[in-house]
């Protein structure tokens, strides 16, 4: 990995290279870079296990939606028209791309806290999903391996930037596809096999009704609207995060995003789909009761693994680094980077009625550019510090930190986005309706002791999103026509 820092160094000297890798990457390092990013050990240990435990077998459609909707539908709707229209704005982050869209450098400041404020949870929930399986499973302090990992992701993205990242992505990926390949055959064999694992759930009673058996081994489980709520949350939430819709920012052409919708697709199917399935199993192990009464969620999967061979087991680990470790990188690069153009350096002198090629980067100064990449690496610790010492010291289940910040970020992000790329008739005052509505379900949600469950009140706050887009819009003053057709000229090409 440190290697892979090295051998990119060179291309991460310019701002464009560091964070958007020179907008030349291919389609093999773009999606698996998002889909490792889309997949931590969040998703390997903690929704794994929760929603396996509650939904049994059925809990297998989250992964499905997440290969469909999160991954082929995102790189559908949003991959090529990303694309295009922030290269012909000259949008390097997701905030940056709400100041230009929408005319208001006050959208692009707003936008950059929300998203640096509500990254951090997911960083924390992040490093727990690891902190759990190493305490776990091998008897190691997993503050050695937290302060390891964090270490080794902040060389190899300073050195190389987000080429580095991508490449690095792709190695990790390559070992996620195996290990989960692995480790279900393994888990399925020390319980008879497949037949007799599903016989096994079936013949379980069910929570609500302990007179009725099989729910945990049928199509949709005991609570399909609650499946469906967590399928949403988790699907839909890539098309509003900054670090997954960066990813369109930087690959090479449309040739490139054909190829890479198939690939993140089915890699998704199989890594999501295959910790998903996992994770449905859990409820033939013993779960470790916390010290509140309750089952400790995020312990599941590591109880399902901690009977593998030493050779499984190690894999595992890597598996689970690697899932981490990308996630982690994808992380810090966007907050970093978040927080340098657009808050220190809000230095955009035209706007898009202005934007002539090469307008912006001709008044910018290498001198300027070098700094403004040395502030990036310097955040890029700065963020993993602050991750860390959250990481030591983690709170609550790792799902509801992850709904938190979906939530939030997602519902705040998501339909200004995409309406953005797709309807003129997109207002400004509708984008600060939709971050307003986005952000203050979740933090409501939360100070009132979480009334809606925090992946039920992230889903409403995606969906609910394009209602308060389309109807602000419709009742707010447009945007002037003239700098609005020039900005949607990009697709006309």
């Amino acid at each position: 990995m440190i290697g892979v820092g090295l051998y990119t160094r060179k291309q991460a000297s310019s701002v464009d290279g560091f964070v958007l890798g020179g907008r030349s990457v291919g389609p093999w390092l773009t999606a698996f870079a998002f889909g490792t990013s889309y997949f931590s050990a969040v998703v390997f240990v903690g929704y794994a296990g929760q929603f396996g435990w509650k939904y049994g077998l059925s809990s297998a459609w989250i992964g499905v939606g997440n290969a469909v909707i999160g991954s082929l539908l995102a790189w559908m709707l949003l991959g090529r028209r990303t694309k295009l229209m922030t290269q012909h704005i000259e949008s390097r982050t997701m905030p940056d791309f709400f100041g230009t869209r929408f005319d208001s450098q006050g959208l692009r400041v707003v936008a950059s806290v929300i998203a640096f404020v509500f990254l951090i949870p997911y960083t924390a929930g992040v490093y727990k999903g690891i902190s759990t399986l190493f305490e776990m499973g091998f008897g190691i302090p997993y503050e050695y391996c937290v302060i390891i990992m964090a270490i080794l992701t902040a060389v190899y993205v300073i050195l190389g930037g987000y080429r580095a990242t991508a490449m690095n992505d792709f190695i990790q990926g390559i070992i996620m596809l195996f290990g989960i390949t692995a480790v279900i055959v393994a888990v399925l064999n020390a319980q008879g096999g497949l037949t007799v694992a599903v016989e096994k759930l079936a013949a379980l009673p069910s929570d609500a009704d302990p007179a009725v058996n099989g729910g945990f081994a049928s199509w949709f489980g005991p609570d399909p609207w609650g499946l469906l709520g967590v399928v949403i949350l988790t699907s839909l939430g890539t098309m509003g995060l900054p670090q997954m819709v960066g990813k369109f920012y930087s690959i090479t052409d449309e040739s490139a995003i054909r190829r890479g919708t198939i690939i993140s697709t089915v890699f998704a199917f199989i890594v999501a789909g295959g910790c998903y399935f996992l994770g449905g199993f859990g409820r033939l192990y013993d779960p470790v009761i916390a010290e509140n009464g309750k089952i400790a969620f995020d312990s599941i999967v590591p109880a399902m693994l901690v009977q593998l061979s030493p050779a499984l087991i190690a894999l595992v680990v890597l598996l689970v680094l690697s899932a981490s470790m990308s996630t982690l990188a994808s992380l810090v690069l966007t907050s970093s980077s978040t927080m340098t153009l657009d808050l220190i350096y809000r230095d955009k002198k035209s706007m898009p009625g202005e934007v002539q090629e090469g307008s912006i980067d001709d008044e910018v100064s290498e001198h300027v550019e070098r700094r403004k990449v040395v502030v990036m690496r310097v955040l890029i610790v700065f963020f993993i510090v602050i991750s860390l010492m959250i990481a030591l010291n983690p709170p609550t289940f790792i799902a509801q930190l992850m709904g938190i910040s979906w939530g939030a970020l997602a519902g705040a992000f998501l339909a200004p986005f995409m309406l953005g790329l797709y309807w003129r008739g997109v207002t400004t005052a509708s984008v600060w309706a939709c971050f307003v509505w986005g952000v203050g379900l979740t933090v409501v949600n939360m100070l009132l002791g979480n009334p809606i469950n925090p992946i039920n009140c992230g889903a409403i706050a995606m969906l609910g999103g394009f209602p308060v887009v389309w109807l602000v819009s419709l009742l707010t003053p447009k945007m002037a026509q003239q700098m609005v057709s020039q900005i949607f000229a990009c697709y006309e090409k």
